[in-house]
């Protein structure tokens, strides 16, 4: 048979209650013939299979209508509990966020009961810790220095009790019982930068905290990857509107309330190393005169400066020389330039890392790692990284005509060749004795240490037998003295020795892999800046090509592509 269709689209879109989203709806009605048979049910598959809402058509004209009265009155009733609905929602809303009576100028009353909450709920977990009895008792961990403050509080609680009750703090000053758990006091600023520390390890008790070192390190490195006075003026911007308006982020934005005093570091030490590479957007800035000239007009330049060394005038006073921006040659020694400021950086900051586990050593009076594995790692840091550094820092400080190349005198004194290139009369021998001593200190990181833990251990295991039982404070010191091995487990003497070689090659290993790693502050430096002077290229320069007028239409637009 055949069928009739109409379609009607509806203008507005409509909210489909099958899955709650706004869509586009149209009405349509099919006209056949027969209320039964073959095609009915061809039709009734058909828009089953599209999932299309089916409704019963009326009749007559009469049954049409009274739907439709039906239907408008079921509509203006949900509309109106709905607004109603809305406007109690509204009603208790305005009251959860506006402030509590007695306190018009407080917290609003969801923030109330929201610190209520989480207040019940530290409450009850301290009180999960406390034991039992005729009094509730718990062990906790105080910073020594906060124990005046503790007894205030507490001493003012108990003056405060209408019933007699109170909290008391019994000090004890006696012999650790367990290792303490890691205090370090941060604030606003620092906070940011110990977190940092953190997703790497915590400092055991008493231990050196890197943290301190880490928010200067930290920006110093990130603006070496993205010196640019432009790019780190706009961040520092950022970083002050965070900081002036905190309080707004606290709730709303805790990642960037926390970040804050991080991200004006970052833009403030991304300018300074934006002077000095004196690059802003890819243009260099003529703060001072430049120390090259071109008398001849023909693009050699020639330095004006004393490149010998030998007590003439100096060279350009801060960063790079604004000469270089341009030059046929600059990439070759811009590049050549960071790379070498990656490594030293690289290797001050591991020898850093050293002094810092020096410090540990000499504090817990653990001679054991302080002579065989703090002394053996400086040696073999110095011995051959100390000495990369020092090759880079003469090769800058003192003109050579046949200068050697770095990397390939690196490769003769590992290999044992012979440098045809010396930096000066003695240099490759000066190399070679280095290299015995670096090779040396590697065995002297391996072997000692175990041996020297199982004498101790044999020597505490006589004592014992000799003594009967073991005192608190010998058991303390033999845990201080295996260097964190064992801590009261049966001694293992090959889990240790083991434990030895894996921490042996891990630092040998590691040394080469983070100087190599180092080289990322000059892969990202690098591509930034070009990406900076490619942008430059394509759009401002693009426009001063120009003769005028197109030139100031084009400058107009190309600013704002260039600086948005």
């Amino acid at each position: 048979g055949n069928t009739f269709t109409q379609f009607s689209p509806i203008q507005e879109r409509v909210i489909d209650p099958k899955t709650g989203s706004a869509v586009d709806k149209s009405v349509f009605v099919i006209y056949f013939q027969g209320m039964v048979g073959s095609m009915r049910e061809k039709i009734i598959k058909v828009c089953t299979a599209f999932g299309v809402n089916m409704y019963p058509w009326p009749a007559s004209p009469e049954q049409a209508k009274q739907k439709d009265a039906v239907l408008r009155k079921s509509l203006q009733d949900k509309q109106h509990a709905l607004r109603s609905f809305q406007d109690i929602m509204r009603a208790e809303i305005a009251d959860l966020v506006a402030p509590s009576s007695g306190n018009p100028k407080g917290n609003a009353k969801i923030e109330d009961w929201r610190l209520f909450c989480i207040k019940e709920k530290s409450i009850y977990n301290v009180l999960n810790h406390c034991e039992e009895g005729m009094a509730l008792r718990v062990n906790v961990w105080y910073p020594e220095s906060d124990e005046g403050k503790i007894q205030a509080l507490l001493k003012a609680a108990r003056e405060g009790d209408q019933q007699g009750q109170g909290a008391f703090l019994n000090p004890d000053k006696g012999a650790w019982k367990s290792t303490p758990p890691t205090y370090i006091r941060t604030n606003e600023y620092t906070e940011a930068f110990q977190e940092v520390i953190d997703t790497y390890g915590i400092p055991r008790y008493q231990e050196a905290n890197p943290a301190l070192i880490t928010v200067v390190t930290f920006p110093f490195i990130f603006g070496m990857m993205y010196g640019d006075v432009g790019h780190g003026t706009l961040l520092t911007l950022a970083g002050v509107y965070l900081v002036r308006n905190a309080e707004s982020f606290r709730h709303t934005q805790p990642v960037l309330f926390g970040a804050r005093f991080l991200v004006l570091s970052l833009g403030i030490f991304a300018v300074f190393a934006g002077f000095m590479y004196n690059d802003m957007f890819s243009v260099c800035l003529p703060i001072f005169a430049s120390r090259f000239e071109d008398p001849d007009g023909d693009g050699q330049f020639t330095p004006t400066y004393d490149v010998k060394n030998s007590g003439g005038p100096g060279p350009y006073p801060f960063g790079l020389d604004w000469a270089w921006g341009g030059a046929s040659n600059e990439l070759l020694f811009v590049n050549s330039m960071k790379m070498k400021l990656s490594v030293l950086f690289g290797v001050l900051q591991m020898i850093f890392g050293l002094l810092l586990r020096w410090s540990n050593a000499l504090y817990d009076k653990n001679m054991t790692d302080f002579i065989f594995e703090c002394i053996p790692m400086m040696v073999f840091m110095l011995c051959f990284f100390g000495w990369m550094d020092v090759m880079i820092l003469y090769k800058w400080t003192h003109p050579i005509d046949n200068a050697p190349n770095i990397i390939n005198s690196l490769i003769c004194m590992a290999m044992g060749q012979k440098d045809l290139n010396p930096l000066w009369p003695g240099s490759v021998q000066l190399a070679s004795q280095l290299m015995i001593y670096t090779v040396l200190s590697v065995p002297f990181l391996l072997f000692p240490k175990p041996f020297i833990l199982l004498f101790q251990h044999k020597q505490a295991e006589k004592k014992k037998t000799k003594d009967g039982h073991h005192l608190l404070a010998d058991e303390e010191q033999g845990a201080h003295s295996a260097g964190g091995h064992g801590h009261g487990e049966e001694f293992e003497f090959g889990e240790i020795f083991i434990h030895q070689i894996i921490e042996t090659i891990e630092y040998v290993l590691g040394t080469v892999s983070h100087t190599a790693s180092y080289l990322r502050i000059w892969a990202l430096s690098l591509a930034h800046q070009q990406l900076s002077q490619v942008f430059f290229e394509k759009t401002l320069n693009m426009g001063l090509e120009m003769s005028f007028p197109a030139n100031g239409i084009m400058l107009y637009l190309m600013f704002a592509a260039w600086f948005g």
